[in-house]
């Protein structure tokens, strides 16, 4: 893949863009067996590919311009904004929908927010795309200054854009490098449904979701293969966010546990579970790290944030009962830490997921047994 944005020097977040991909994944696969060297008898299964453009199903828009013409992409060195609405690995549905909303952003005058100088409103446009075409919009300010506006001309929005099922405003007063504050205000819908192998996953606007909706059922599909084949009759999900291992997991006579931190994932979690019809399937919202084993499952699945399990729960885990874990890692780093830190258990299999083309950054799942 080639991107005039990174060719001209515009935009660089792809640090791989223009590599071949056979080369990308042979990288990452290189140093991910680097990483996972200490284990040398684990199973590599074939890596699971994406498709190397218009694979990222979400974007997050800066904001910058004018409120009568306003740009949606990042900002350049100066703190101005730069339009990326042609941008190569989001996906189709969303490069559709940036001129819809930046019409409807100088029809509302929703003044963007200008870093250098502090003033205007608009910070952020959050889009998300389900697999079936629908949309999350969230405009993301700074006071709800705008809210008046947004709210009278919404309607000529969901006219321009149909697909559109959940619109929000996010207040971000502080001026910080993050993108979202903790205040959403609803305007249209709840949840985005997020129909993956049959199973819809609710998604709410604050809740973490794969980037990439063609390799988020295949690490589910994994995940349940392998709890499967141990024949698992109870299993912990820890991270479990909007319930996309867990509800892949459920089975006949298996009861599915799955523990997140954010109420308002466990909320979507169990709506989706109850849509299923799936009451051996349920969700409890907690801290995984101060996890109590006592009363130890078969298996656990772990899809920890970036900076891994830690050394806590390494510990329970390790002293537990469990007789497998498999563990989905966005970071291979702390992926081999943790491994290392629970040393009852042997490396079996890995499998590399290319959630990510065009960055060094991939998914990566393993298998874990009790020695």
């Amino acid at each position: 893949m080639h991107c005039g944005y990174f060719d001209n020097g515009i935009c660089r977040s792809c640090t791989l863009m223009g590599t071949p991909y056979d080369v990308q994944v042979a990288g990452k696969l290189a140093h991910a067996r680097e990483l996972l060297s200490p284990w040398p008898d684990a199973d590599w299964l074939a890596p699971m590919l994406s498709r190397p453009s218009q694979f990222r199903n979400r974007a997050k828009m800066v904001v910058g311009g004018t409120a009568g013409n306003p740009t949606l992409g990042i900002l350049d060195a100066a703190r101005e904004g730069v339009d990326l609405t042609g941008c190569g690995i989001l996906a189709p549905g969303l490069r559709a929908a940036f001129a819809p909303i930046a019409a409807f952003i100088a029809r509302a005058r929703i003044t963007p927010y200008h870093v250098p100088t502090r003033r205007g409103e608009l910070k952020n446009v959050l889009l998300t795309e389900a697999p079936d075409g629908a949309l999350m919009l969230r405009f993301v300010l700074r006071s709800t200054e705008p809210l008046g506006r947004i709210r009278k001309h919404l309607p000529t929005l969901l006219a321009d854009l149909p697909a559109l099922a959940v619109v929000t405003v996010n207040l971000l007063p502080e001026h910080k490098a993050v993108l979202e504050g903790e205040e959403e205000i609803m305007l249209v819908g709840e949840t985005l449904r997020m129909r993956l192998d049959g199973i819809v996953l609710h998604l709410r606007p604050a809740s973490f979701f794969q980037t990439n909706s063609d390799i988020a059922p295949g690490l589910y599909r994994q995940a349940r293969d392998w709890i499967d084949e141990v024949d698992a009759r109870s299993v912990w999900d820890l991270y479990c966010g909007v319930g996309g291992f867990a509800l892949h997991a459920a089975a006949p006579g298996r009861s599915v546990h799955g523990v997140e931190v954010s109420d308002p994932a466990v909320q979507s979690a169990r709506l989706s579970a109850a849509e299923a019809g799936l009451p051996d399937v349920t969700f409890s919202t907690g801290d995984a790290t101060r996890l109590d084993a006592a009363d130890s499952p078969d298996a656990v699945i772990v899809n920890p944030p970036r900076r891994g399990l830690g050394d806590r729960l390494c510990a329970t885990l390790d002293a537990s009962g469990v007789s497998t874990i498999v563990y989905s890692s966005c970071n291979a780093l702390t992926l081999a830490r943790d491994i290392a830190a629970l040393p009852a258990y042997a490396l079996k299999r890995v499998r590399l997921f290319d959630m990510f083309p065009q960055t060094e950054h991939y998914e990566i799942m393993v298998l874990l047994t009790r020695r």
